[in-house]
């Protein structure tokens, strides 16, 4: 992680242990003897791809800076069942204290990896490169995009600052005051900052012409069916990138990346994603 994502990861770290009052724990207050100590072993459950290991010291380190956590693989690395991916010694308290938010957080961006990691072997052999999007969850984005990447995966926009994307509500509003998609992507384009391309969502190959029409340089085909897609690969040659959007799954998305297409964008990659089965075991 580079140290701005650090800085965002140690505030929403934060947020999160206020959130589980993690200096209150009444339950081990009364059970564990505050002097008491012990080792947790995270161990994979299941199978998958790491990513977060560095996060889960982050949380540890936080309740106690005096556990000594120790990663035993990196991020990016394959997982089998059983694997031990780090160990942590200490006060068994501050452990427990720490536990459920550094799991959380462990489990979900092990779980966005293993899920783009799988996208990005299904198109394996094509052009095609698997993009995320902004469905990711609320104070999460950029450790989420950070899951993706280390999956394979590619970031789209970070936020609505970093690049233009016109979707089918602006061209509505748009067309409300009688522009045209074409005037829209002109207006755009005329606009950009310097460097910044202008993608244009299009739902058919009519909209494409127009788009391609006003000099986007990235169509985002949304939910369209792969003849059509195979229709606007032929038109778009030489003059945009193509980006498919839209239902995508696993099942599907090879036969997306064999139309041609340069970017498959997809949003289950974070919004609806199964977190990887990690759990700490503790021995005294």
């Amino acid at each position: 992680m580079d140290d701005s994502l650090k800085k965002q990861t140690q505030n929403m770290i934060n947020i999160a242990l206020a959130e589980d009052v993690a200096g209150n724990d009444i339950t081990t207050n009364l059970v564990i003897p505050s002097d008491m100590v012990g080792k947790g072993s995270f161990v994979v459950k299941g199978s998958g791809m790491l990513a977060g290991i560095e996060v889960a010291g982050m949380v540890l380190g936080t309740v106690d800076p005096s556990l000594n956590f120790t990663a035993l693989m990196k991020d990016g690395y394959t997982l089998a069942y059983g694997d031990v991916v780090a160990v942590v010694e200490g006060n068994l308290a501050s452990i427990f204290r720490a536990e459920r938010v550094a799991l959380n957080l462990l489990q979900r961006l092990s779980g966005i990896a293993t899920q783009a990691a799988l996208y990005v072997d299904a198109v394996a052999g094509f052009n095609a490169e698997i993009y995320d999007t902004r469905k990711t969850t609320p104070g999460l984005r950029g450790l989420e995009k950070y899951a993706v990447k280390t999956g394979g995966g590619v970031n789209h926009r970070r936020d609505l600052s970093d690049g233009i994307l016109i979707k089918d509500n602006h061209l509505a509003a748009a067309a409300s005051v009688g522009q045209s998609l074409a005037d829209v992507a002109k207006k755009a384009k005329a606009g950009a900052p310097s460097g910044t391309l202008v993608e244009v969502e299009v739902e058919t190959v009519e909209q494409a012409r127009q788009a391609l029409d006003g000099g986007a340089e990235i169509l985002l085909l949304d939910n369209m069916s792969t003849q059509d897609m195979r229709a606007v690969v032929q038109i778009a040659k030489g003059k945009a990138m193509l980006e498919a959007s839209g239902g995508v799954t696993l099942d599907t998305v090879r036969a997306i990346a064999e139309t041609g297409v340069n970017r498959i964008s997809v949003g289950a990659l974070t919004h609806s994603v199964k977190a990887l089965d990690i759990s700490l075991e503790i021995k005294v």
